[in-house]
């Protein structure tokens, strides 16, 4: 096929979109003779390259020298051998703060200042104000879940009672797990801490106790008039009742003799004159007879009722009137002091769900170990890391803790020395690498790399110390060392001569 062929003469849009499909049809016909062209091309560069830069077997050897000794030296210094680990430094223990609103007669509203993050959250200190209210901060594990007042009973109340001794305030003897009186009395002194005023009682309890009061006071009065009455009823009759009763009786036996004496025959004036005289008789005859005072005792008894009843009601409203502890108004937290890691709250803003995270106030490393290595490792045991800035900074480790199956990586919690707050800041978040020694020579000792070692006939250790130039390969001058080992870490090995002189800086043969 020519030129010709693929390229009409025809100069119009017909005529230039025939010889686009005819150099289509060419190129679709030719792909594969284009392909192994392209590779045939990069076979013969590969080939004049390798043709150049690389020697035969022959010729190679031809220019290579004869391989001199492979040494290392002889070092001294501490030789410790150390698990490494990964770490993550975080703030320990983090958990989300929530708040018990149900007591609120309304929303919950934030009225007071939340938080800034990175705030320390103590024994005392005033997590969050809703609706004008403190949530107060207390040492305990047991969450709030219900309002503490006079009379419940619970594990909730020794936690507070617990708690309020830890911040010296006396709620009562934790080993008594009832709300009484004196938890209650505790309340006022924990909001006086707090800058707060304590929770008001029920309504209309203050007027309760008023008319309690008074109930009291009424009986008492009663009681003490029956008491005088029964103490009057068994003293008997004064001279005065005596005398006036002896009148009586001598003034009746006088009438009724002058009536006799001026007119015997008036027998009814007579009569009633003598009947006057037994009456006045008969008076003075009760006066000195014993008196039983069975209705003054009677008297008494109810009044003294009426004062114990009275008296129990004002208790009850007093105590009725005493403040009590909502749910939503204390919060209880772990290992206090805490951080507030986060909060999305803003004052005027309403709660809804966790009102922030909290963490521990320090920071915290944890990694994970297989377990053959965790097996070597103890809380208490030193450990060090690396710093963002540079450096090594001491930590300790505080807890090893298994996998759930065994095949499972174990967790390594540490604790490092105290930080500045630079270095603070710029841990937080960060991963870092975590060595921990669990096995150190006790001060210098020589080392060597563990391929210099050798047995000797019997089958004692040793090393090779070149004492010529190791460029010399087999022609250098050498000499055996046998020397004792010990602690073996990180390709190296503790050694001691035993036979011959080895020193520091020495080098000593690791391969030919």
């Amino acid at each position: 096929m020519d030129r010709d062929d693929l390229e009409p003469s025809d100069p119009t849009d017909e005529g230039r979109r025939g010889r686009l499909a005819a150099w289509t049809t060419l190129a679709r016909r030719n792909r594969t003779l284009g392909v192994t062209a392209l590779v045939a091309a990069l076979a013969l560069v590969a080939g004049l390259v390798l043709g150049r830069f690389v020697l035969v077997p022959d010729d190679a050897g031809a220019g290579t020298p004869e391989p001199g000794l492979v040494t290392a030296p002889v070092v001294l210094g501490q030789l410790s051998n150390d698990v490494t680990i990964r770490g993550e430094v975080a703030y320990a223990d983090p958990v989300e703060v929530t708040v018990d609103t149900s007591t609120l007669s309304g929303p919950a509203v934030v009225t007071g200042q939340v938080p800034e993050v990175g705030t320390e959250l103590g024994p005392l200190s005033v997590a969050l104000e809703l609706a004008g209210r403190p949530v107060i901060v207390l040492p305990g594990e047991l969450p709030a879940y219900r309002t503490l007042r006079v009379g419940v009973s619970g594990p909730d109340v020794v936690q507070f009672k617990e708690a309020m001794r830890a911040v010296g305030l006396d709620a009562g003897d934790p080993a008594s797990n009832l709300f009484d009186g004196t938890a209650a009395a505790a309340i006022g002194s924990l909001y006086a801490q707090a800058g707060y005023p304590a929770p008001a009682g029920d309504e209309g309890a203050a007027e309760a106790v008023a008319a309690a009061e008074e109930a009291v006071t009424s009986a008492q009065q009663g009681l003490t008039a029956a008491q005088a009455a029964l103490t009057a009823a068994q003293a008997g009759p004064g001279p005065v009742e005596v005398r006036t009763a002896d009148n009586a009786v001598a003034s009746a036996q006088r009438a009724l003799d002058a009536a006799l004496a001026t007119d015997p025959g008036d027998t009814a004036t007579i009569g009633d004159l003598r009947d006057a005289l037994a009456l006045a008789q008969l008076q003075r005859q009760q006066l000195g007879a014993p008196r039983s005072a069975t209705e003054e005792r009677a008297a008494v008894a109810g009044a003294q009722q009426q004062v114990g009843q009275a008296q129990d009601a004002l208790a009850q409203a007093r105590q009725d009137a005493l403040p009590a502890l909502p749910a939503g108004e204390v919060l209880y937290l772990t290992q206090l002091p805490r951080r507030v890691d986060a909060t999305e709250l803003r004052r005027g803003a309403v709660l809804e769900g966790a009102a922030m995270t909290v963490s521990g106030a320090t920071l915290g490393l944890s990694g994970t170990v297989a377990a053959a290595d965790a097996r070597l490792l103890t809380p208490g045991q030193t450990a060090t890391f690396d710093l963002p800035g540079g450096g090594e900074q001491a930590a300790t480790i505080t807890a090893v803790t298994a996998g759930t199956d065994a095949e499972d990586r174990w967790t390594v919690e540490l604790e490092p020395a105290p930080l500045t707050p630079e270095q603070i800041t710029a841990l937080q978040g960060a991963n870092v690498r975590v060595q921990i020694p669990v096995g150190a020579t006790e001060g210098d000792v020589l080392s060597v790399p563990l391929a210099a070692l050798s047995a000797g006939p019997g089958g004692e250790s040793r090393v090779e110390v070149v004492d010529g130039d190791p460029r010399d390969g087999d022609r250098a001058g050498t000499r055996l060392v046998t020397v004792d080992t010990g602690l073996a870490a990180d390709g190296a090995v503790e050694v001691t001569p035993t036979g011959g002189e080895l020193d520091e800086g020495d080098l000593v043969v690791v391969g030919r």
